[in-house]
């Protein structure tokens, strides 16, 4: 399995000459496992990651939530419109609207020129929790701690195995953090996983001031990778006004305490092989 970080920013853009270490885009990540493409979400880093799979007949795109910051780059996705790709996009529906509904409401007018029902290609399927199968790829996804209705997945592989949460609040409500892990919100996807890439968007300071907005401070980040056994930790979704010298600075004090697993901050164009 081959993990490559395509857009590592979260809730908005941040492009710029302070963001180019990490990244500005929004999520996005290309997953290859034997011959099957998998996009974990489609943010503003989805765009550069249709030339990637240019030449391969089918794409699996899972959403993980309908946030704008992680399906805005959806029509931007060159093979979305090349009928000799298949296109197949999984995520929630919510409320009683499947994605087909949801998603339409901004691939089409006056959001987006082009309504998604017109693209011949792309096939989208309501997701719930539970596990199905893509090809040789068992993918594993249930609700976790975000506002709205939000998947995290767990994909596993010829022995190995990943998970992501990129917008995760697995400390809300709870007086000790971390808790139980079966009262431990999104434990059963990321326990013992080889990579977890997960949501540090806050500092504890900002957390104080956000609790309920849906997001991991850096030393919540740790405390689940710990608790959930994972082998790497991959620091995700970096807020939008971290710049690269102060995600730098995070980095290195995180690498400064002991750890049971590896740490990688999440930088665009980072590879993973598992």
């Amino acid at each position: 399995m081959r993990i490559l970080l395509s857009g590592t920013r979260g809730s908005l853009a941040a492009s710029g000459p302070d963001t180019v270490g990490y990244g500005g885009d929004t999520a996005s990540i290309h997953v290859t496992a034997g011959d099957r493409h998998i996009v974990l979400d489609a943010g503003s880093g989805i765009r550069r990651l249709g030339g990637v799979v240019a030449d391969q007949s089918r794409v699996d795109i899972l959403l993980t939530h309908l946030h704008m910051d992680h399906i805005q780059g959806l029509g931007f996705f060159a093979p979305m419109f090349d009928p000799a790709i298949d296109v197949h996009i999984w995520g929630p529906g919510s409320a009683g609207f499947s994605l087909e509904q949801l998603l339409g409401r901004y691939l089409s007018p006056p959001l987006f020129p082009v309504h998604i029902r017109e693209l011949s290609s792309v096939e989208l399927h309501d997701t719930n929790p539970g596990s199905f199968s893509l090809g040789p790829v068992t993918v594993t996804t249930d609700y976790v701690c975000h506002p709205g209705a939000t998947f995290g997945y767990r994909l596993d592989f010829d022995g190995k195995s990943m998970a992501y949460l990129p917008d995760h609040e697995p400390a809300l409500g709870v007086e000790h953090f971390p808790s139980e892990p079966d009262w431990t919100s999104g434990y059963g996807l990321m326990v013992d996983t080889d990579v977890l890439i997960h949501d540090a968007q806050y500092t504890d300071d900002e957390y104080a001031e956000r609790q309920g907005w849906g997001h991991s401070t850096f030393d919540q980040a740790l405390d689940i990778a710990e608790l959930c056994r994972v082998g790497t930790l991959v620091t995700f979704h970096h807020d939008p006004s971290h710049d690269d010298k102060m995600l730098d600075v995070i980095a290195a004090n995180m690498k400064s305490h002991p750890l049971p697993f590896d740490l990688i901050p999440g930088r665009a164009g980072t590879v993973i092989d598992v």
